[in-house]
């Protein structure tokens, strides 16, 4: 392994989140931090993105850094070869079990507005009535007929509701549909419904095993609580000052937000030794 300064850099795998992690909040990544990262790598470590958003909102954001390795998206189901913009791997969700969850939840708080990640590379993101998508350039498509969210393979499911907030929310269906379904919030507005087992931490290890990375091996950057199971797998997990309370509680350490380059500064500190 490279070394800067005479010491090693002490882990062959950074992986980061994207929103509220990488990107700031205009969604741009900093010089900085694409400095330090570029050094992490020239120093024997490999940069992997981890992150809830599916590959087809995902591809623009890894293109323009330039970057050709692997990437985990969509919370974990899908790893993706950037370089070769080629899906390795992708986990769908039981469409039958989901929408026995959703009957569930909506028998227990009423009707939730919802959109939903179609699997594949190019997969569309759905939205149905009354969900509120984030202003931004990422492409949705809309429904008004639910059989469309259906008629094929899906990835996740989003839910909303008018009257509960995104951390009741998760905590009420997490309470009702648990042993269907896994219940993630993954940032403002988006509690999300996944394949039982399934999280960042899961396609991490794939991911990692593919590059001969373990887990002890490995430091790991978030902000939400998405990001709870990857802390839980990797040696050191590092929270951005803008994270989630719960993120914070099981973190290592937590560095300086997302529009203040956190992540360059704890990879600055390491190479620095």
């Amino acid at each position: 392994m490279s070394t800067t300064e005479g010491r090693p850099f002490p882990y062959k795998l950074v992986a980061t989140d994207l929103d509220g992690t990488l990107l700031r909040s205009d969604e741009s990544v900093s010089q900085r931090t694409r400095d330090a990262l570029a050094a992490a790598t020239a120093a024997g470590a490999a940069h992997i993105v981890v992150t809830g958003r599916s590959v087809a909102w995902t591809r623009h954001i890894l293109d323009d850094l330039g970057y050709d390795g692997l990437a985990v998206c969509g919370q974990g189901a899908q790893v993706y070869h950037a370089g070769e913009h080629r899906l390795l791997t992708s986990v769908t969700l039981d469409r039958q079990l989901a929408g026995l969850a959703l009957s569930k939840v909506e028998a227990e708080i009423g009707p939730l507005a919802l959109a939903a990640s179609r699997d594949g590379i190019d997969g569309e993101v759905l939205v149905g009535p009354g969900y509120q998508v984030q202003e931004g350039p990422l492409p949705v498509t809309a429904f008004e007929d639910p059989a469309a969210l259906w008629a094929a393979p899906l990835n996740k499911v989003y839910i909303q509701h008018p009257a509960y907030d995104d951390d009741a929310l998760a905590q009420i269906t997490r309470q009702v549909v648990g042993s269907l379904v896994d219940v993630v919030m993954a940032g403002a507005g988006v509690v999300e419904l996944l394949p039982l087992g399934l999280s960042k931490a899961t396609g991490l290890s794939l991911a990692a095993r593919r590059l001969g990375c373990k887990a002890a091996e490995t430091i790991a950057f978030g902000d939400m609580p998405n990001d709870i199971p990857m802390f839980g797998w990797a040696q050191h997990g590092v929270a951005m000052a803008n994270a989630h309370d719960a993120l914070k509680a099981v973190a290592h350490e937590i560095t300086a937000s997302h529009d203040d380059d956190g992540i360059a500064v704890v990879l600055e500190q390491l190479l620095a030794g």
